[in-house]
């Protein structure tokens, strides 16, 4: 059987290859329109999927996409911004902005095309009446350090926002829509991908207050006033607003998974795919995943040895520490100190964009001896979990996993290969 180390790798580049928009957009081109082609996007594959676009198109268009520092691909006709993730900063206020400067206007012979892919939230970062950038940047932080999951964060966002929560697509309005999706959210849900700024959202204010209170976050005040008043809802489903707009999900996470676990059997591995869609605390999760490797292990259940358990979806981190996180290290982190060095157990974990947290680093790998080796570096793995350090962690081990910017996401990989003793 090939290295478990490089399996393990080729699993993680294949899920990412399985979302490359340069193969994916060109199938959902929608129909010419009489009058103007206006491409809009956002979200840290857009700027990929904006040249996709621009190549296949065969008629004239028009454009600005804005994606997350490190992540714009060169357009000969759509504008690339870039901007800051996950926490907005004033290049996405104004380009946020242009854009919706831009789809005002339209015609209903004119056309809209949406690129979005997830990170959205962050880049398109235009406050609603009475908010300032600060206030967003404010909430940001809180949610992230929260514990709080993707589909909670994003309820606030598009109660925050001029642009998400189908507010965009109010603003172009009476254009046609067709808006293309890569999902990072468990369930592929349309509305929660980049906080849905083309599609209906069936969120209320009130889901937004009942969130930030359930997380004890309780300012910045102009914010939580904002959401008391309640006075501009997004549109809902059911919306004629929303008639005649094309929604095409071109790229998903059980796609990626299915990638992998092909890569998988061809090295002679059986893969079990358990789900696309966990969540939960990182931590958690990986001593829910821990068990069932070793029940793989002692008693060949679910799958027998050589096995490879995939899984996909996106894990929270409530910080309590000071050190250098990221969900996928935090889960390796948590699963290497349940696994106490099992043998035969190996495994990856990372974000499919390239970057986990704040760090420009996609994940990394667990083996065998993980917490042997960082014991014989003088390493406490237990300690190194409770401050949230995984990426300071696995540096030292030098067990990173490291891509780049991809120019794709659909969220976070996982993969425990198990051998035979």
């Amino acid at each position: 059987m090939a290295d478990p180390r490089d399996l393990l790798d080729r699993m993680f580049r294949a899920a990412v290859a399985a979302a490359d928009p340069a193969l994916l957009v060109p199938r959902f081109l929608p129909a010419r329109p009489k009058g103007r082609t206006v491409v809009i996007g956002a979200g840290k594959g857009s700027a990929a999927m904006a040249r996709a676009f621009e190549l296949a198109w065969d008629g004239p268009l028009e454009g600005l996409v804005v994606t997350r520092y490190g992540h714009g691909v060169p357009c000969d006709r759509i504008e690339i911004v870039e901007a800051a993730h996950p926490v907005p900063d004033a290049a996405g206020r104004a380009a946020a902005g242009r854009i919706l400067a831009m789809v005002r206007g339209l015609t209903a012979d004119d056309l809209v095309v949406a690129l979005i892919s997830g990170g959205g939230s962050a880049l398109l970062a235009a406050p609603a009446d009475g908010l300032t950038l600060e206030d967003k940047q404010a909430i940001n932080r809180s949610l992230l350090r929260s514990g709080a999951d993707i589909g909670e964060m994003n309820t606030v966002r598009k109660h925050l926002s001029a642009v998400k929560g189908g507010r965009l697509a109010a603003a172009a309005a009476p254009a046609r829509i067709a808006t293309l999706l890569i999902s990072d959210v468990p369930g592929d849900e349309p509305g929660v991908i980049a906080s849905g700024p083309t599609v209906p959202d069936p969120t209320t204010f009130a889901d937004a207050r009942a969130i930030l209170a359930r997380y004890g976050i309780v300012g910045p005040p102009a914010v939580i006033a904002h959401l008391e008043r309640a006075a501009d809802e997004t549109p809902k489903p059911g919306d004629p607003l929303f008639a005649g707009h094309e929604v095409h999900m071109i790229a998903t996470p059980q796609r990626s998974l299915e990638a992998a676990a092909a890569v998988a059997r061809a090295a002679g591995v059986t893969p079990l795919i358990l789900s696309d869609c966990i969540e939960g605390e990182a931590r958690e999760v990986a001593r829910v995943l821990c068990g069932i490797a070793r029940q793989a292990k002692a008693y060949g259940q679910p799958v027998p040895a050589p096995a490879a358990i995939i899984s996909g979806g996106e894990t929270t981190v409530t910080v309590r520490g000071q050190g250098r996180g990221g969900r996928n290290v935090e889960f390796l982190l948590g699963l290497a100190v349940a696994l106490r060095g099992l043998p035969g157990v190996w495994a990856v974990a990372g974000d499919t964009d390239g970057v986990d947290g704040a760090e420009e680093v996609a994940g990394a790998f667990v083996t065998p001896d993980t917490l042997a080796r960082a014991r014989a570096l003088g390493i406490d793995s237990a300690a190194s979990l409770a401050d949230n350090d995984g990426h300071g962690y696995f540096e030292a081990l030098g067990d990173r996993l490291v891509t780049g910017p991809t120019l794709t996401n659909v969220n976070d990989f996982r993969a425990l290969l198990i051998l035979p003793s």
